[in-house]
């Protein structure tokens, strides 16, 4: 089963001190049958106590405080985890959507994860399932389908979207990175009733590369009935295999930010996020990605505003 070695480095610099920079993490890999860690360590500028949390989705969640005035915030993952995925695909799910709906319909949270998030989207997103739902369809089938109609009709162009790009806006751009190929993949699912989930996490590149590969990556977790949860990659169109590192789960990105707080002071903030990966045999990749922020203005602001951020737009 693959090793890998992962660093991943968020730096935050100011043009002037901020202060009371209040922040939540979600860098800790889940540990369950598919993921073995063997090493981690986290670094945070001036060492601050860690209080960890599990929150909602049962993510380990990290939060901390810097209270004294700082012009840059340093956050850095080392991790050595294996994988212990086969890479199996689950072609051979056979479970129909009725199956799937009394399941669903015992369980408050795959009800839950079966809501949409944009219902003034609705025709929109029901004229692509209508493309490509069949009868008779087993529900791993739909979900490759609609895996395979993103692939297929949309562009991986990094740059043109954000973290605030919208569905609607993706929708008429058909173009973006992973986190909006996952945002797109879960409103096509759950018009179905499909209960499904975000992940956050890494892609580790294989021999024949992959698109995002090296960088914080996100992708999808459908209910497959009488499977359970099984992950699939839009932005690659596989289902995941020993390559994809998990994260964090939740119902969209907003649950799952590696990165997220506020600070008060009215300084100019940016955002720069290097990640590489290394494999046993020594080779490494790299990803810097040097991301936009909103710039505030000191006219308009009174100096002890509290402003926000969050973790890298996932490619």
């Amino acid at each position: 089963m693959p090793v890998f070695n992962i660093h991943h480095v968020t730096r935050y610099e100011y043009d002037r001190p901020v202060k009371e920079s209040v922040n939540e993490i979600r860098i800790y890999p889940v540990l369950d049958n598919e993921q073995e860690l063997l090493y981690h360590q986290v670094n945070i500028t001036s060492n601050p106590d860690v209080l960890e949390i599990y929150d909602y989705w049962n993510n380990r969640t990290g939060m901390f405080n810097l209270i004294f005035p700082h012009q840059e915030l340093v956050i850095e993952s080392k991790l050595i985890i294996r994988t212990l995925r086969s890479g199996t695909m689950v072609q051979n799910s056979n479970g129909s959507f009725k199956e799937l709906h009394n399941e669903v319909s015992n369980s408050l949270v795959l009800l839950e994860l079966c809501c949409i998030e944009e219902p003034f989207l609705s025709n929109e997103i029901r004229a692509i399932t209508d493309e490509i739902k069949k009868p008779e369809q087993p529900v791993a089938a739909f979900v490759e389908a609609c895996s395979n109609y993103i692939f297929e009709k949309f562009r991986y162009i990094k740059g043109i979207t954000n973290i605030q790009t919208t569905l609607g806006e993706i929708l008429k751009l058909r173009s973006g990175v992973c986190q909006d190929f996952a945002h797109i993949m879960l409103e096509l699912l759950r018009s179905n009733q499909v209960p499904c989930r975000y992940v956050s996490g890494y892609i580790c590149p294989n021999k024949d590369g992959m698109r995002g590969e090296g960088a914080t990556h996100a992708w999808v977790e459908a209910w497959l009935p009488g499977n359970g949860w099984a992950g699939i990659d839009p932005t690659n169109n596989v289902w995941v295999t020993g390559n994809h590192v998990k994260l964090a789960i939740g119902r969209n990105f907003n649950d799952c930010s590696p990165v997220k707080g506020t600070f008060k002071g009215p300084a100019k903030q940016s955002l720069s996020v290097y990640v590489s990966v290394g494999y046993e045999d020594g080779h490494k990749f790299e990803d810097i990605t040097k991301v936009k922020m909103e710039k505030l203005s000191e006219d308009d602001i009174d100096p002890d505003i509290l402003a926000s951020f969050a973790g890298q737009q996932q490619q």
